[in-house]
């Protein structure tokens, strides 16, 4: 039986990130008396066998585009055991709240289709939520003038060739000014350079696309269940706020008695990491 107590947060990386990116809130967190655990999902993170060749200066890209990925043959459902056991672990301890960003949302909804009681909230922070098939198979009806495509177009490795894995070069824009000034202004425009270079030294090169499927669609009568949290950041140009408007329209079109709860930060995409102070406040405010 779980005591009752003051919340764990238990926080999913987005696209090509991993614990490292929640350091700086889960430190804001400590400081106001509130426990978290940052999760590395399957392939990313300190355990990971990345390729040798992305942590080389100077870079080899054709070796870099050989080498083998950590995430071929992972799928969603391993990204949802691997939350789910961490979650059966917190458990006792008191009550979770499950927050994703970006691409983590995806891993989110799923784990709360699958294990709803385990959960008193899930938390979208600019994450992706999607409630509809359409939404995985057609053109969404909405604009999404967003930076990230063209900026991440840039830094793919070509001839990487890895069957539903992306690799991505983020440590290459060290070396080009305008390239980091791109990715900077699609994901954390209100950091200082030095904010977004730690930022890029923590990325992971690799990320699982293979999780785009029917299984992170959130379900009425499981994800429904749960208190539900989005929390829109108005100046974010990976994921913009038009597009995170659609996502939570779409969802309380399926859940109507049970609307996202929405509140709105003024920062960036990965804000979290540059201005951890004014996520951690509303986080608390949830408590």
């Amino acid at each position: 039986m779980r005591t009752i107590s003051d919340p764990t947060f238990v926080f999913v990386p987005g696209g090509s990130s991993n614990a490292r990116a929640w350091g700086p809130l889960q430190n804001e967190l400590a400081l106001r008396g509130l426990r978290s655990y940052a999760v590395d999902l399957p392939g990313h993170g300190d355990r990971a066998d990345h390729p040798a060749a992305y942590y080389r200066q100077p870079q080899d890209l054709a070796a870099l585009a050989a080498a083998p990925s950590p995430m071929r043959g992972l799928t969603l459902q391993d990204n949802v055991r691997h939350v789910v056991d961490v979650l059966h672990r917190l458990a006792a301890s008191g009550p979770l709240i499950l927050a994703g960003n970006s691409f983590g949302g995806l891993t989110v909804s799923a784990v709360a289709n699958a294990v709803p009681e385990l959960l008193d909230r899930v938390v979208y922070v600019s994450a992706l939520c999607l409630s509809d098939r359409a939404m995985l198979t057609e053109k969404w009806d909405v604009v999404d003038d967003n930076l990230l495509d063209a900026a991440v177009a840039r830094i793919a490795v070509p001839g990487a060739g890895i069957p539903g894995v992306a690799r991505l070069n983020w440590r290459g824009a060290h070396a080009d000014p305008d390239l980091f000034a791109q990715l900077k202004a699609a994901v954390m425009a209100d950091s200082t350079d030095h904010q977004y270079r730690m930022l890029l030294d923590s990325l992971d090169p690799d990320e699982n696309y293979a999780v785009l499927e029917e299984g992170a669609l959130v379900r009425a009568e499981t994800w429904g269940g749960v208190p539900h949290t989005f929390v829109r950041l108005s100046e974010d140009m990976g994921i913009p706020p038009a597009v995170q408007d659609y996502m939570i329209r779409k969802a309380d079109e399926l859940t109507p008695a049970n609307p996202f709860e929405v509140h709105t930060l003024a920062a960036s995409h990965v804000g979290y990491f540059s201005r951890p102070e004014i996520f951690a406040d509303l986080l608390a405010d949830l408590v």
